[in-house]
């Protein structure tokens, strides 16, 4: 049976590129250096936030080999990468899952297929699953996130069953619904099946409710805050308090970063505030990048996030 991956914080990496929609390779460096320093436990390569669905099987297999060769340069051998392999069909998510391991993932993370909705019965999905994972060179875990799969959302008894296949390791859940979390958690350990919320909105909620963590957007602006979080909370007393007390923050904070632009306005308050990238927040089309409007001081959603900034710079503890 294979081992999940470590409890801590996850960050659904984004992907930067240049005004020709290729790769910033100097700015997606200097990015993963960032969260590397920040004390990510991994990183998720084509995450939603990654684009996955914007890329060819080359650049896929590119941005993984970039991120492991990044942090292995730079003495980060252990933080972990976890590949989005996701696909809308079976064969193409088995192709995925071969590269990632052979460019340096540890994990996949893989979306249920959403093309053709009312085909994805309880019965389809499972076997869709299974079929992928069995023929999978590394663990896998299962993605949840109705926003980006039309709604498609698992339910805590298809998570249940999937995950006594012994090579699915865990899941992701960007549904924010913390009555799953809980039901998932009350009957598998972390040491089996790791369960981690998909949102910072939730990151204690599902701490509190016996999470793994976290793997969501917000970590790509603020990793070290994160990383406080955890470590508040496992201290307990005081701590712990103000550990909720930063959560009130990061709930605002998740809600701000969709309302600044989501993908492109994460990448160009990245750029602003941290040094690299280019400050329209380019992304691949259809998708939009960064509204200047809505990154004025003026903003109340963009203040919110410059205050997350000026704490993540602050290092350790709240705002006075």
């Amino acid at each position: 049976m294979s081992t999940p991956p470590p409890p801590g914080v996850y960050v659904p990496a984004v992907l930067f590129f240049d005004e020709n929609e290729e790769f910033d390779v100097p700015a997606i460096k200097q990015h993963v250096l960032r969260l590397a320093r920040g004390g990510v436990t991994g990183i998720l390569v084509q995450g939603s936030n990654g684009e996955a669905q914007h890329l060819s099987r080359e650049e896929r297999k590119t941005a993984i080999a970039l991120t492991r060769q990044t942090l292995n340069e730079s003495g980060f051998e252990n933080v972990i990468i976890i590949a989005g392999t996701g696909a809308q069909s079976t064969r193409e998510t088995k192709v995925f899952n071969e590269d990632a391991k052979d460019a340096g993932a540890t994990f996949a993370l893989v979306l249920t297929p959403s093309t053709w909705p009312k085909a994805m019965t309880i019965d389809n999905i499972i076997r869709f699953h299974t079929e992928a994972t069995d023929a999978s060179p590394i663990p896998t875990m299962i993605y949840n996130f109705p926003g980006v799969t039309g709604g498609l959302d698992l339910d805590s008894d298809i998570i249940y069953t999937l995950s006594k296949h012994p090579n699915i390791v865990g899941t992701k859940l960007s549904c924010g619904n913390i009555g799953k979390l809980q039901r998932l958690t009350s009957r598998l350990a972390p040491s089996e099946f790791a369960i981690y919320s998909g949102r910072s909105d939730t990151f204690v909620h599902g701490l509190n409710a016996g999470s793994a963590g976290v793997i969501a957007a917000l970590v790509n602006i603020a990793p070290r805050v994160h990383v406080d979080v955890v470590r508040m909370w496992r201290e307990g007393g005081e701590e712990r308090e103000k550990a909720m007390e930063l959560q009130a923050m990061l709930g605002h904070a998740d809600w701000a970063s969709s309302a600044v632009g989501g993908i492109g306005g994460i990448k160009a308050v990245v750029a602003r505030h941290f040094g690299y990238g280019a400050k329209e927040g380019w992304v691949r089309g259809p998708l939009q990048p960064a509204n200047p409007a809505k990154l004025q001081e003026d903003n109340l959603s963009y203040k919110i996030l410059v205050d997350l900034v000026s704490l993540e710079k602050a290092g350790n503890g709240l705002p006075n």
